[in-house]
């Protein structure tokens, strides 16, 4: 048995910020909620599948974040918090507000993104990926 990644590496926004100066590369940014019931079934089924992972690892720099997250994040020199929270049964942070909001819809989950190595999104994902479909994304 070789000693292949077995998981997808991720990073938090602190570390992709740190990565993206020191070795620019694209970037797949997965928001997720614990009720989310399409986003476990991504992390059973595609974040599992060895194709997956290793082209996330190899091409990607990979940030996997809960859109209800309740803390500070410092990226860019900006903090960005979750205004929402206390004051909405689903309080969704800034950062999934701002790179995933869509006009005249709700804010949903489960959403992926693939940004270049600038940070400017190049494509966005509002539902369920297979193994399938997140292979032909990513290539």
């Amino acid at each position: 048995m070789n000693a292949q990644k077995k998981e997808i590496h991720w990073l938090n926004f602190e570390q992709l910020e740190d990565a993206l100066q020191s070795k620019p590369k694209k970037v797949f940014i997965s928001f997720y909620a614990d009720w989310c019931v399409y986003c476990k079934k991504m992390d059973k089924v595609a974040f599992k599948n060895s194709e997956v992972i290793a082209i996330l690892n190899s091409n990607y720099y990979a940030v996997k974040m809960d859109a209800e997250y309740k803390g500070s994040i410092f990226f860019g020199g900006k903090e960005y918090v979750n205004q929402e929270f206390g004051k909405s049964r689903k309080p969704t942070h800034q950062i999934p507000l701002l790179l995933a909001q869509r006009k005249n819809k709700p804010f949903s989950l489960p959403v992926n993104l693939i940004l270049d190595k600038n940070f400017k999104i190049e494509k966005r994902f509002f539902e369920y990926l297979s193994p399938k479909k997140m292979i032909s994304i990513l290539k």
